[in-house]
Parts: C-alpha cells; structure tokens; sequence
C-alpha cells in the first residue's frame, strides 16, 4: 500500500464540491494520503492582532472558493457509487496557532442569545501540540483533541455545492470525536469518490455552539482509504477508540436525532443480530444522543454506542 504526499498548493486546494472537479491524485483501494491545510478562513500565518488578522492562502475566486480550503478531490480507483468508503483517520497534527469567534455575525442561535449584533469576541490561541495544549491571550488553557471538521465525497448532484453543511456522503460533519484512531464510514455517491479534507480543529465542544471550534492549519494529517462493497449505508458512520457512531443531518434537529437513531439501529442489527423493535428498547438503555453541531444551517447529531455496553451471557432466569 502506497502513501501519497499532496502539496499544499493552488491546484491541491477548492471550496467547493462538486462531482466535475478534477482529481488531484487517482490512488488504489488500501492507499494513504497526507497533507497539510489551511484554517477554515484560508489561514496561513499566525494572527497579527487581537482581531485575527492573518496572511490568507490566495489567490481565490469568490464562487467556487467560497468555502473551507479543501485538499482534493483524490479519486479511488476502485470506488463505484453505492458502495462505502472507509476512511481510517491515522494522524492529525495542528499549527502553532488558532482562532475562535464569537458574536460576529448573525445566526438564529446567536440571536437567541442576545449577540447578534455584529461585535465579535476573538481568541486568539497558541498550540502546543506535543503538549496537546492550547493558550489563549488571557492565559485560559485548554485541553487539546484535534481532528478534521470536514472529511467527504461531492453527492450525486451536478453543480457547486458548499462546504458548510454536511451531507450523506460526508463535509462538514465537525464531529469531536473524530480523532486519530478512529474510521469513518461514507455512502459513496459518485463513482471514483472524490474524497476531500481539511478543515482543521485543535478543540471543539459538542454543538460548537459559537459556531466555531479552535480553528487552526494543519501541519499534518494522514488518512488511509479503502472500499467496501458489502457494507450499504444511509448515512456516515464511525467506529473510535471507544464506541460506534452514527451521523444524523437535517435542517430541523428532531429529523436529525431521528436520522441518526435509525441508522444506529441499523447497526446494531449488524453487529448484534438484533431485532428492529429489541434494539430501540436496547438502545433506551445504553445509547447516548448527542448534538454533533449547531452551525452551518443543517443540525447534527450522533449516536453513541459504547463499546461492551452489550454483552450476551445467556438468558436471565
């Protein structure tokens, strides 16, 4: 199995997708790919002033880089629509640096809270990755957990389509618990997948409810791609460290949290042989829902299915 270095470049860097962009490299099944990125605002440089002035990656063009700077699209060879891509996610490592807003812009959340009035609040961080610590100008310290916010595939559609929300086939699904170690599973909607990547967080709570996480480039991240065709999905799901994962999207966060709870039922009829109406009683008991993001105008929530939370030892008597 081969791993592919991508140079952080104009031609390596979109935001957008779409099914038409070109591949930047064409790998086989069981291939890795590494590179690096810049922040979700095209940041290259550290932040020159308390508002996070930063040197920006250009030059871009206003419609079809609108969104996250994306590394891709990389094309598999082997990969036909209808069948998952597995994404093993092996190494994540961030900059020196990240930013996060609060209150510069309007959003139905942030009017709800009573600061949509344009003044916005910025952190500036400093990142210590050997440390896996993050310091922002007042001295607060933060744990740090990095991962990808966006990781997925253009859908079935032709045309451009943002970065922000995330779809079936992956984006920008800003899951915290999508770290090193973990795989990340994703309904293939176009032949050749056109996988994408970027969008760097060195730390971020369920919800990301300002609607930012730690946003900082990436000095690193490895990702290892391969295909299965005996595995269909509806939606994303991911396996971690800790449990099994399943992704709901939609626009209103009920549909959501139902999404993502039938695709865990889904699950555990695969992996426990369980009956549609038993794993709903189950899952009562040792499923966690949570709000994956509150941004970018489609709710996400995921479910959590803990590793040994189901253990089968007989009948009770």
């Amino acid at each position: 199995m081969a791993l592919h270095e991508i140079r952080l470049e104009r031609r390596t860097l979109h935001g957008h997708f779409s099914r038409d962009l070109e591949p930047v490299l064409t790998i086989d099944s069981g291939d890795s790919i590494s590179f690096s990125a810049p922040d979700a605002g095209w940041g290259i440089g550290p932040p020159q002033d308390a508002g996070g002035t930063r040197e920006r990656f250009g030059p871009r063009d206003p419609e079809l880089d609108a969104g996250h700077p994306l590394i891709g699209p990389v094309e598999v060879r082997e990969a036909r629509a209808g069948q998952t891509l597995v994404v093993e996610i092996d190494e994540v490592r961030v900059g020196t640096w990240g930013i996060t807003d609060a209150g510069g812009w309007p959003s139905p959340l942030n009017e709800r809270l009573g600061v949509a009035d344009g003044e916005s609040a910025t952190l500036v961080w400093e990142l210590d990755a050997e440390a896996a610590l993050g310091r922002d100008q007042a001295g607060r310290t933060v744990a740090l957990r990095p991962f990808l916010g966006v990781i997925g595939m253009p859908p079935s559609e032709r045309g451009i389509h943002a970065t922000g929300p995330p779809r079936v086939s992956g984006g920008n699904i800003d899951c915290k618990e999508l770290v090193a170690g973990t795989t990340l599973f994703l309904p293939i909607a176009v032949d050749g997948a056109l996988l994408s990547a970027g969008d760097g967080h060195a730390a971020q709570g369920d919800g990301e409810v300002s609607q930012l996480a730690i946003e900082c480039a990436l000095e690193r991240a490895r990702l290892t791609i391969s295909v299965r065709d005996d595995l269909t999905l509806a939606t994303p799901i991911s396996r971690t460290n800790d449990a099994w994962l399943t992704f709901g999207f939609d626009e209103d966060l009920d549909e959501a949290a139902a999404l993502a709870i039938d695709a865990m039922l889904e699950l555990m009829g695969r992996e426990h042989a369980l009956e549609r109406r038993e794993a709903l009683a189950l899952a009562s008991v040792v499923v966690d829902l949570r709000v994956t993001q509150m941004a970018n105008g489609v709710r996400g929530v995921h479910a959590v299915l803990p590793h040994g939370a189901l253990r089968f030892t007989g009948a009770a008597s």
